[in-house]
């Protein structure tokens, strides 16, 4: 018989609400507003723009939720530890890279000056995949399968 036992109910909790927050928005939300009727494009980036700044916040916060609560869980093992490394270093490469470039190409079409061609866009949803995949591995490691 097998039996699981939860390492850290907190820390699964945030990160599977974390991964819900990002498949929704990004997954979700961000294709789905162009589809509405009246909704242009420029009226969609700007949308975007407020909606991605707001998501970028509370990431921030569910990331710090998850560092605080994998140094006070004494039990972490290395390589969970380094899954969330590598996650929160995505964070922040999009919180300071990523979301100021493509908020500035945002700004260009809004003023209904097309900027050049990018690989921003592309380079933030291979990010987001990651972040998510990496997220599901950090949640799944905080659970452990025993056999008795």
């Amino acid at each position: 018989m097998k039996k699981v036992v939860v390492k850290s109910p907190l820390s699964i909790s945030v990160t599977f609400l974390w991964i819900g927050f990002v498949c929704a928005i990004s997954f979700m939300e961000a294709w789905l507003k162009f589809q509405a009727p009246g909704i242009t494009i420029p009226l969609g980036l700007g949308i975007g723009r407020l909606v991605f700044s707001a998501l970028n916040k509370v990431e921030i916060v569910l990331a710090i939720s998850l560092i605080i609560s994998s140094i006070a869980d004494k039990q972490i093992k290395t390589k969970a530890f380094a899954v969330l490394g590598i996650t929160v270093f995505i964070l922040l490469l999009q919180t300071a890279w990523l979301l100021p470039a493509l908020d500035a190409r945002a700004e260009l079409f809004i003023q209904n000056t097309p900027p050049p061609s990018s690989y921003l866009h592309l380079t933030y949803i291979i990010l987001e995949f990651i972040k998510v995949t990496l997220l599901f591995i950090y949640g799944i490691k905080q659970f452990n399968f025993k056999t008795h």
